[in-house]
């Protein structure tokens, strides 16, 4: 059987009772495997079936194979940097990353099991990809920055500081946030709730991206939820809200709001990675 199978009939065994108590030295085996599939790359929790941002699916198998580590495991007392912490789950082994180029600095740079990064990376400490991440090729995680459970980010990106990419896990959501190539996120952004971002996108500090927020595009004219098309720049604006003549707001109330336009040159330029910090 291959792995999908394998975790297909394990999840079907969890479903109908199988404990962690219960669990064999081959369903052990099987979850471990999983997990170095994960690291390696070679299993995603999503993929993309076409050309646009919009057609990412999620592998819904993966995210299955992720919540089997947590059904099937103990909590156990483990140790990290002196100090005892629990979990059902050590931190990744950190081994492969130098040969890729890859650099974690220390005093709070967390990468949890199960977790892809790939060559030429930066993250800066502090900062944390959980179980399922998948951070491409040159991407830079900056400090405070957080990677949630199976999100998808592509080659190049740019995580200012304080940013948030939100998971899967808890709340659960139908499907990961997806960050793709080149894109540059301001600091302090939060992209949430499997939203997606399109290839060499620029979107402003601080700017909130959630399927519950429009995104006002002005390149093709219209209102569009859940994702921003490739090669935009995106900043926050606040809208006339629907509450607006209620008696307590005087003056009118508004809410957030995302425009996107389109990215100039000189947009893109100042957002582009620095080769110095890998030499």
């Amino acid at each position: 059987m291959n792995l999908e199978a394998d975790v297909t009939d394990l999840w079907d065994r969890y479903q109908d009772g199988l404990t962690a108590a219960d669990a064999t030295d081959e369903d052990a085996a099987v979850v471990d495997e999983f997990l170095a599939a994960l690291e390696a790359g070679e299993v995603r929790a999503a993929e993309k079936s076409g050309d646009d941002v919009t057609s990412w699916e999620a592998n819904e198998w993966v995210k299955r194979g992720i919540l089997l580590n947590f059904g099937l495991r103990e909590t156990e007392p483990r140790e990290y940097g002196g100090v005892t912490y629990h979990d059902v789950l050590p931190l990744r082994d950190t081994a492969d990353l130098a040969e890729r180029g890859t650099r974690n600095t220390p005093d709070g740079t967390a990468i949890r099991r199960g977790a892809y990064l790939g060559s030429d990376c930066i993250m800066m400490s502090p900062s944390f990809v959980n179980m399922g991440a998948y951070v491409g090729d040159g991407t830079l995680v900056d400090s405070c920055d957080t990677v949630g459970s199976c999100a998808q980010l592509g080659e190049n990106v740019k995580l200012g500081a304080n940013t948030l990419i939100g998971g899967v896990l808890e709340p659960v959501e139908d499907a990961p946030v997806i960050i793709e190539d080149g894109v540059s996120l301001g600091a302090g952004c939060r992209v949430t709730s499997g939203f997606r971002v399109g290839e060499n996108t620029v979107v402003g500090e601080n700017t909130l991206l959630t399927p519950r927020i429009p995104v006002y595009d002005l390149v093709e004219e219209e209102v569009i939820y859940g994702h921003l098309p490739a090669e935009r720049r995106a900043f926050t604006r606040m809208v006339e809200s629907s509450v607006g003549d209620h008696d307590l707001f005087e003056g009118g109330a508004y809410k957030p709001a995302v425009v996107a336009t389109h990215v100039e040159e000189e947009t893109l330029e100042a957002t582009q990675r620095e080769d110095a910090l890998r030499e």
